[in-house]
């Protein structure tokens, strides 16, 4: 994709990203936010996102996030140009999808592999560590300075959970470096944004650690949050982040779910995997998507339907029928 041609012309632009965002998505939309004011100084870009994690706020783009999270928000205006970023499906771009469905051109950029090429013009690699390594590669970089590269870096480092996961490539470093060279405090930004955790989020991770259950030989393990659990903490979803992460490191685990209540009777899963099993394979079939090591989906039911449907696909794949 030739980002500045794809771009051309539009007077009018709006970008947004997938619903609850995370490191890449908030990295992503703020990245192509700057790029996009800089190309084109003449246009009205605006930047839709619902509200992102105070860790987030390190990144100077955020103050000019319209936020989303109404979702009785009701939209009227025709862009000349939506760009979506890190998203696989319209749905997950929330209140915003009314802006993508009426907008007279749609881009669309992502590394999903669930992503089946939604939109008008796009740009998917799954084989890319980020959506924030895509547009490292698509942007040029006279158009680059110190915020624009800290937003991508996050991306990068949030999806590749700094350089650990197999999605990380010698492509992955070599954008990370150049990245570096913009002046920024990496190292602070990884602690302050990646690993550091508040109190609350330290004990509910706490209390889902303690709570979890090891199944199917102990090749897969899950834990589960309640609506009245969280309200106890005073917890949000973002104060659950990392928590599924933190079981797949379980001596032994192939397969590591965590799920938290949403609705009566509905949870939102996320999943992480060893090569063993392609998450992202379960994910899909139920509505959702990711990675196949990384991926997630919303589930209707009880705690134990919604781990008794995940594990006839998950027992399929590690041969224990």
């Amino acid at each position: 994709m030739n980002l500045i041609n794809e771009c051309k012309g539009a007077k009018t632009i709006a970008v947004s990203g997938h619903v609850r965002p995370d490191g890449d998505c908030v990295g992503s939309t703020t990245a192509m936010y700057r790029y996009l004011k800089k190309v084109f100084p003449d246009a009205r870009v605006d930047l839709y996102l619902e509200k992102p994690a105070a860790i987030f706020d390190c990144l100077a783009d955020v103050k000019d996030v319209k936020d989303e999270t109404d979702p009785s928000t009701t939209y009227d205006e025709k862009y000349d140009l939506f760009v979506a970023l890190d998203c696989s499906t319209t749905d997950r771009l929330g209140n915003a999808a009314q802006l993508f469905d009426k907008a007279a051109k749609r881009v669309v950029i992502d590394h999903h592999i669930s992503n089946n090429g939604i939109g008008d013009v796009w740009e998917i690699r799954p084989d890319a560590s980020s959506t924030c390594e895509i547009l490292f590669d698509l942007m040029e970089e006279q158009y680059f300075d110190e915020e624009l590269a800290k937003s991508l870096y996050i991306g990068i480092i949030h999806d590749c959970g700094v350089f650990q996961y197999s999605n990380t490539g010698a492509h992955t470093l070599e954008a990370a470096a150049k990245l570096i060279g913009y002046g920024f405090d990496f190292a602070s930004l990884i602690d302050e944004t990646f690993y550091e955790k508040t109190y609350l989020q330290n004990q509910i991770m706490g209390r889902a650690l303690l709570e979890s259950i090891l199944f199917m030989n102990g090749r897969c393990i899950v834990s589960s949050v309640d609506r009245k659990t969280m309200e106890f903490y005073g917890a949000n979803p973002k104060d659950l982040d990392g928590i599924v992460n933190q079981l797949r490191l379980t001596k032994g685990v192939d397969v590591a779910i965590f799920m938290y209540e949403t609705a009566t009777q509905e949870f939102k899963v996320s999943m992480r995997s060893s090569d063993a099993v392609d998450v992202a394979a379960i994910a899909t079939f139920f509505g959702g998507g990711g990675h196949k090591k990384a991926a997630g989906c919303t589930m209707n039911g009880s705690f134990h339907d919604v781990v008794n449907n995940l594990s006839g696909h998950i027992a399929k794949q590690l041969g224990m029928e």
